[in-house]
């Protein structure tokens, strides 16, 4: 059943049209993403469904009684009220209901004591009716609703009496989804709902709108959410809509083969525009009433022909990320590390190893630390205790989720130009526009750059510092679909290696080989991408209950303990390994110098010091047999 049609809605801003003949239908329990572009109209429509805005032109159909609701990318939320308390504000109805049946039960108590009369009848057939009432309206459950929401996406218990007013902007904006998600519409319009939730939070909101009884249209740039969600795409482009019944996966899949028929059909209409052009300049030419009315009769047809729009392939450049020189095979080693905060210990005996070429993804809850280790071992902030290795050879470069990096009051060419002088204004001018910075954008201040610009820019920057050892902290924030896409192929072609911080699952799925998932108790590895992740950790907690029937304590103590020990005598091995082939290359090098020197013809007048050499020699040939034999035992082992 359709709950929502629109029929050829227009809007236009003065002379810039948005969105054109923009038709389409929503039925119930639609779950549609529409995506394009910054800029394609996506927030507009929405505007316009809600009645922000009027649309210029066009029909809205809603169905009788259908509640719509909002949830703005952009939030303004002012209240002195407690969290909780703000929530409750929305079953007021059911506050007062709840308020009624309570002086109802005490007039009947009252009543009651009387006997039996007409008006305790009366009262008992109110009370009999509102009570159902109530209870049809899920008034015995509300609260219990507000809680499990809040805690759903993210809010803890503590955080249930905290003032609205000192809510980060983050959290006044799950707050925001919270109440709309209690609220329940018949149609949600959701722009940008996973802005500000951590990766247990998305999976908790894709649940949640997935058994949700209502229909959703949602814009969203996370394309993992998009696929766990959505039934149907509306992509918008060139101020049309074109329509997908798939998810998003299968959406870029049609995609790419629409594009190359579209790219056909334009290629083929040019090519008969340009040929009725050559047969009307032919015909005029040639003069003569009858090659002129010719002429001019195909000049009409050819006036009339729609001309299609050239399509443009979203994906207007590529970046390289090309290491300046190769790191050696040991990158980062972090052993018990440890980072308090006065008495708040938020980093604790975290272990692991990093080796060049690994694309590893850091995950794990907001505030559990992710941002402070990236800090830690960059150096920009000291820790408490443990110990931190990089390797040889090893140069990082860092893209700061907050872009401090970047210099607001400089423009964008001076940006990229103060840190790399050796390039020339054409060779600058180039590269601004492959991240495209074209015109007058390039002499703009970075203070007004949006979002994207500056993560653009930031990209670009780290680009040309030409590292070996990228770290990125949630890197894909504020691109749109496109902009992702070119960042996660330039990633798989870098030679490098990769610790990145992301909530986007579906770049972690794409361009991560390891994850590492940082908890309370430290950091758990797992080698593989996203989904390998999401598999083994469904696994584990399969395994764990089942454990919990059958082990004991000890026994799991013990179990924990031994895997703690094969892992350190796993790096123990890795060092030693390196530790002898350092001391065979060096064995290797005084051979060979030995071996120079006793083909020198002088040295044959001179026996002693062939004899010297010659002992050396064997001496060393020796030693480097058996780290030869222990090399091979260590790495067969």
């Amino acid at each position: 059943m359709s709950v929502l049609s629109c029929n050829n809605l227009t809007k236009t801003y003065i002379v810039d049209t948005i969105l054109e003949n923009i038709s389409f239908t929503v039925e119930d329990k639609d779950k549609i993403g529409v995506i394009g572009l910054n800029g394609s109209g996506k927030t507009t429509l929405f505007n316009i469904l809600a009645g922000k805005i009027d649309m210029d032109d066009g029909d809205i159909f809603i169905q009788k009684n259908i509640r719509i609701g909002y949830l703005e990318q952009h939030i303004k939320i002012d209240s002195t009220q407690t969290v909780y308390d703000d929530c409750l504000e929305i079953f007021q109805p059911l506050i007062s209901m709840e308020d009624e049946l309570r002086q109802l039960e005490y007039q009947i108590s009252i009543e009651g004591e009387k006997g039996e009369s007409p008006k305790l009848h009366k009262l008992m057939n109110t009370y009999g009716q509102l009570s159902e009432k109530f209870s049809s309206l899920n008034g015995y459950g509300y609260r219990s609703d507000i809680r499990g929401v809040l805690v759903g996406l993210g809010f803890k218990e503590e955080d249930f009496s905290k003032e609205v007013n000192l809510l980060s902007g983050g959290q006044k904006s799950r707050l925001a989804l919270v109440k709309l998600l209690l609220e329940k519409p018949d149609l949600l319009l959701l722009d940008e709902p996973t802005n500000h939730l951590d990766i247990e939070t998305i999976d908790w909101l894709e649940k949640f709108l997935k058994d949700y009884p209502g229909a959703a249209l949602i814009i969203s740039h996370d394309r993992y959410f998009l696929d766990n969600v959505v039934n149907r795409i509306f992509y918008l482009e060139n101020k049309n809509m074109q329509i997908y019944n798939t998810n998003y996966t299968d959406f870029m899949v049609q995609r790419k083969k629409d594009l190359e028929l579209l790219k056909k059909q334009f290629e083929d209409q040019q090519a008969e525009i340009k040929r009725q052009e050559e047969i009307i300049s032919r015909f005029m030419n040639y003069g003569g009433s009858r090659y002129i009315k010719q002429a001019q009769s195909r000049q009409k047809l050819l006036d009339k022909i729609k001309v299609l729009d050239k399509p443009v392939d979203a994906k207007k450049t590529r970046i390289v990320f090309k290491p300046s020189v190769k790191s050696g095979m040991d990158v980062l080693s972090v052993n018990n590390l440890g980072k308090s905060f006065g008495d708040f210990k938020l980093l604790d005996n975290i272990n692991f190893d990093i080796y060049r070429g690994e694309k590893v993804g850091l995950i794990g809850p907001n505030g559990i630390g992710k941002t402070t280790l990236f800090k830690i071992i960059l150096g920009h902030m000291d820790y408490d205790e443990g110990n931190i290795i990089q390797g040889h050879n090893v140069f990082p470069g860092y893209f700061d989720q907050e872009m401090e990096n970047l210099n607001l009051d400089k423009t964008v060419i001076d940006e990229v130009w103060d840190d790399n002088p050796k390039l020339n204004y054409y060779d600058i001018r180039k590269i601004l526009s492959q991240f495209l910075f074209v015109g007058d954008d390039i002499f703009k201040e970075i203070s007004d750059l949006s979002g994207g610009e500056k993560g653009r820019l930031s990209l670009l920057k780290l680009m040309l510092s030409k590292s070996n050892f990228l770290f990125m902290d949630e890197p894909t924030n504020h691109l749109d679909i496109d902009s992702k896409e070119v960042l996660e192929d330039a990633i798989l072609d870098y030679d490098g290696t990769l610790f990145v911080i992301s909530h986007d699952r579906y770049f972690l799925n794409r361009t991560t080989d390891k994850i590492l998932e940082l908890t309370e108790k430290g950091i758990t590895e797992y080698l593989g991408n996203y989904d390998y992740y999401l598999e083994k950790k469904n696994e584990s907690i399969y395994e764990e209950e089942e454990e919990e029937e059958t082990k004991t304590k000890t026994q799991m103590k013990f179990e924990r303990k031994k895997e703690r020990e094969l892992s350190n005598q796993a790096k123990m091995a890795r060092k030693k390994i390196s530790q002898l082939e350092d001391h065979i290359s060096k064995s290797e090098t005084e051979l060979e110098e030995i071996d120079n020197l006793l083909c020198n013809p002088q040295l044959y007048d001179n026996p002693e010091k062939i004899e010297e050499l010659s002992r050396k020699r064997e001496n060393i040939e020796s030693k480097l047999n058996t780290l030869y034999e222990e090399w091979i035992s260590l790495t067969e082992g």
